[in-house]
């Protein structure tokens, strides 16, 4: 809570707070920043309503609410939203919703009439709910940063995942392919990144009417005798990238890494990966990949540091755009 100094200046006081998908990040982001997650209260009801009480006092502080969207995600993001509205109503000076997976990123536009853009829907409950600023990592598109009427610091993983594939493979001649050509900036800046590599992408329809379906046309680009990095925002069913993976195969790439920021890893994607020709499956902690889907050929790096260094920069009002534009 808010304390004054001996010479009578409030003195900010940084609270960390934690939901139930994944407490062992917020654990984590706490030691970096050297604090405590603060203790509460959180059940269900016989009927599914949930309920959350904070046992200490949260009035006049500076508040981080760390929530991961894992499956159920609607359970985990109205959780995380009635403990955002807790704290507001016990007067938390300022509260940040730390959601290193946005939810419902890839409804982000209508593609058809009569559809919704959920994406902007849950920037709208957040703020109604009493959210001041949202942190988040690796967004499926930019233009959500503008569905939330306040600051929303928009953090990258690039860094994180390069410097892995840079350590492991930086002898070998790289090519960073995007999975679509709407990626290609970013496999620009991942090529930047690894001494100016070239680039590759794979071009692709998909049905609309058939989510996680995509059928893999061909390989643009210098592949042949390269070790391919695959990048993507996530990993979700695995269809995508197991395909590319192949194409770059077919294509003589010499080796394929996969690279991405959230590993989602539903249904099949975990037999997909391990039975693909990739070589390694390299994602991070901003989703729990629990033990019954981590396989051989799976690398997590954690984003707790990452996190923590943008909550200090946050709390000190420094800052985050200097660090994690991406363009580092």
């Amino acid at each position: 809570m808010t304390v004054a100094s001996i010479s009578g200046t409030p003195k900010k006081s940084l609270m960390l707070f934690s939901g139930r998908a994944y407490p062992e990040l917020a654990e984590e982001v706490a030691k970096y920043l050297d604090v405590s997650v603060v203790p509460q209260a959180a059940y269900e009801f016989a009927n599914g309503e949930i309920f959350v009480r904070f046992e200490e006092s949260v009035r006049g502080c500076d508040a981080f609410v760390v929530q991961c969207h894992s499956a159920p995600i609607n359970q985990w993001v109205m959780e995380q939203l009635i403990m955002v509205d807790a704290l507001k109503r016990a007067s938390a000076k300022r509260i940040t919703v730390i959601m290193p997976f946005y939810p419902y990123a890839r409804q982000d536009k209508k593609h058809r009439g009569r559809e919704p853009i959920s994406a902007r829907l849950i920037a709208d409950l957040f703020k109604t709910a009493g959210a001041d600023r949202i942190m988040t990592v690796d967004l499926h598109t930019a233009q959500i940063q503008g569905f939330f009427d306040g600051p929303v610091d928009h953090l990258w993983a690039m860094a994180l995942l390069a410097e892995h594939v840079r350590t492991k493979y930086g002898t070998e001649p790289l090519t960073v392919v995007s999975p679509d050509s709407g990626r290609t900036k970013l496999a620009e800046k991942w090529a930047d990144m690894l001494d100016g590599c070239p680039i590759a992408f794979i071009h692709k329809t998909r049905d609309p009417l058939k989510p996680n379906e995509v059928v893999a046309n061909r390989v643009v680009g210098e592949v042949r005798d390269r070790m391919c990095v695959v990048i993507d925002d996530m990993v979700d069913t695995g269809g995508t990238i197991v395909k590319a993976v192949e194409q770059l195969v077919e294509a003589g790439a010499k080796g394929v890494i996969v690279a991405a920021t959230h590993g989602v890893l539903s249904g099949p994607a975990v037999e997909r990966l391990q039975n693909s020709s990739a070589r390694e499956v390299v994602l991070t902690n901003t989703l729990p990949i629990p033990p019954e889907k981590q396989f051989d050929k799976l690398t997590v790096l954690s984003i707790a540091p990452l996190l923590a260094q943008a909550i200090q920069q946050v709390f000190e009002d420094g800052s985050v755009t200097s660090l994690f534009d991406g363009n580092a």
